[in-house]
């Protein structure tokens, strides 16, 4: 296992089930050294509870309790709510295993008493035994709407319901500009590196970026952020990132990843299959790694995470004055 970048600790911003894979493997390698900052913008409200999908998908995978061929809910669930749900007429179309119901029913009621959605996060995470921090972007409500001929949809609407079949004109963050980002965010000691895991950009990373001062903080900390690419060879390896990016008319390939996060981040992480397309990418000023990055198991997850980091201190290096410069404290 490759040394931790330093002895700092290392920002991750995730969302979604490959956000969560590589968030692992981060953990793996780093422990209490990481925090990940998740997507809040899939949260909503259903049948009385408040329900954080790309939350739970976090915490249940560093958890090491995440169903493993689904990638999101909890192993070995079953499901006599939802069937009984069924039986009954009630709305059956978004899956609540009966495990799972006890996260949303527990957060839900701490909500009720006052607490805020940060501290959930970091109790649920205590009770899996969870060393890194796992902080949500706000604990304010910023939904994610999908917009699609004259229509808004709700993300779960979008996403679940109608399993992404209608086409995407546009994405909104309803709520991003009035939101704070999460106070805890800003009193976070300084990262050796920010790692951009390979969620979603339109979907997971996206709404991160919309609260305001996110864009700011993250270019202000002076340090690297390197995102992993979630498109491998023209295609999403998991949900509907390639077929929102041909929508919105953006190249669905690593070089498209690359364009939609210029002047954010200093390098790209790319699987092998695309390595043609390095010298394109570079040309739009940013360092290139290419590494297999399909992560099918979590030996596949660790060694990413330790590629990530690699990368990482690379680029820290190039940062780091020469010593003959001298401090210029």
């Amino acid at each position: 296992m490759t040394a931790p970048v330093a002895d700092d600790h290392i920002i991750a911003l995730a969302g979604g089930v490959g956000g969560a894979k590589l968030a692992d493997g981060l953990a793996h390698a780093l422990g209490d050294k990481l925090t990940v900052i998740v997507n809040t913008g899939d949260d909503f409200e259903h049948l009385g509870f408040h329900i954080s999908p790309d939350l739970d998908t976090v915490t249940y995978t560093l958890g090491g309790v995440a169903n493993a061929q689904q990638g999101w809910g909890l192993e070995g669930e079953t499901w006599g709510f939802m069937e009984q749900l069924a039986r009954l007429g009630g709305p059956a179309w978004f899956k609540l295993g009966d495990r799972d119901l006890a996260t949303h029913a527990y957060r839900t009621n701490r909500l009720r008493e006052g607490a805020t959605l940060t501290e959930v996060a970091a109790e649920l995470s205590a009770a899996l035994g969870i060393a890194a921090r796992l902080l949500p972007m706000s604990d304010d409500a910023v939904r994610t709407v999908i917009h699609s001929g004259g229509r808004a949809i709700a993300f779960q609407e979008y996403f679940v319901r109608l399993a992404c079949g209608v086409p995407v004109d546009r994405i909104a963050f309803a709520g991003a500009a009035e939101a704070r980002l999460n106070p805890a965010i800003g009193a976070l000691p300084q990262p050796a590196a920010v790692i951009i895991c390979p969620s979603n950009p339109y979907l997971s990373i996206d709404p991160i970026l919309a609260v305001p001062g996110a864009r700011a903080w993250l270019t202000e900390l002076g340090v690297p952020i390197v995102v992993v690419s979630p498109i491998v060879g023209g295609a999403a390896i998991k949900g509907p990132a390639a077929k929102i990016m041909q929508e919105l008319n953006a190249p669905v390939s690593a070089l498209g990843v690359a364009a939609h996060y210029r002047g954010l981040v200093d390098g790209i992480v790319i699987d092998r299959c695309d390595e043609a397309l390095a010298p394109e990418i570079a040309s739009l000023g940013m360092a290139v790694h290419v590494v297999p990055t399909v992560m099918r198991s979590h030996a596949d997850r660790v060694a990413l995470a330790d590629s990530c980091l690699d990368f990482a201190r690379a680029l820290i290096r190039t940062r780091a004055p020469h010593p003959d410069q001298g401090s210029t404290k």
